[in-house]
């Protein structure tokens, strides 16, 4: 990305704004009517937020929370570069209200500067997936990615751990391995055994050792390595596995069996 520059990505959904810029411009007193979630790229800024003067450097999460003013101004000589995603805010209304254990009300961002790894992989990954042109990120992806990143900038108030929900992740578990190259929602997984999607995601995480998605796709993985093995050619493969096509198949088979599936039915034969 040219430095001085700003790009606004197409979105995948309705309601969120991804934006990449690299500036060393320093910003105004400003306000936005949405979230803003972002992490820094390169380079350090400092910034007003309702929290006071905050700084971030690179691999920092940046939030901000609608109608809240705040500034940005450049650390040193070089600028800074960072991703954002802005949210209208209804789409952060209902996972938010979840994870805040059913409050109402909308909550807001705590904190303006996060130091998290963890938020930082799931940020990358949600912007990846809302601006990937093409249909291989599934709004089931995408909707984990979510949950994941504001788990982490959303702070509960229940005390008590709610998430442990055997029976309800089971039910999502059998729904997977019954027929886990159909297409399937978060929202399908989790209203099976009546919790909230967040519930879902965090026992899921807990019982198995892997997010929904990722236990999805390990299942659809499996399925594939049966149809090589009996034969199939790698096109059919790949569309009745339900996965986009046979290059994403390809690059999450190598990613986890660290073979091609092209050597693998070679080393089959």
């Amino acid at each position: 990305m040219a430095k001085g520059s700003f790009k606004i990505a197409p979105c995948k959904i309705n309601g969120i704004t991804a934006v990449a810029a690299d500036s060393s411009h320093t910003f105004g007193r400003h306000t936005h009517d949405q979230f803003g979630i972002g992490v820094i790229i390169r380079g350090a800024q400092k910034s007003l937020s309702g929290r006071g003067i905050v700084e971030a450097t690179a691999g920092d999460i940046i939030t901000v929370n609608p109608n809240e003013v705040h500034d940005g101004t450049p650390i040193g000589d070089h600028g800074r570069a960072w991703y954002m995603l802005y949210f209208d805010t209804d789409i952060l209304a209902e996972p938010m209200k979840e994870i805040r254990g059913g409050n109402t009300r909308i909550s807001e961002l705590k904190k303006p500067v996060l130091h998290d790894t963890a938020a930082t992989k799931h940020f990358r990954s949600l912007f990846k997936s809302v601006t990937n042109p093409s249909d291989i990120c599934s709004e089931f992806e995408i909707q984990e990615n979510l949950h994941l990143l504001l788990t982490r900038l959303v702070t509960s108030h229940n005390s008590a751990d709610k998430y442990n929900a055997p029976s309800a992740i089971e039910l999502a578990r059998e729904r997977i391995d019954d027929d886990p190259c159909s297409p399937l929602s978060l929202g399908e997984l989790s209203a099976l055994g009546n919790v909230s999607q967040f519930q879902l995601i965090r026992g899921f995480s807990k019982l198995t050792g892997l997010t929904p998605h990722a236990y999805l796709i390990q299942r659809r993985l499996q399925y594939v390595r049966k149809m090589i093995i009996n034969g199939s050619t790698l096109s059919d493969a790949a569309y009745a596995s339900g996965f986009a096509d046979q290059s994403h198949m390809t690059r999450l088979f190598v990613s986890t069996y660290g073979i091609s599936p092209k050597q693998y039915a070679g080393v089959r034969a």
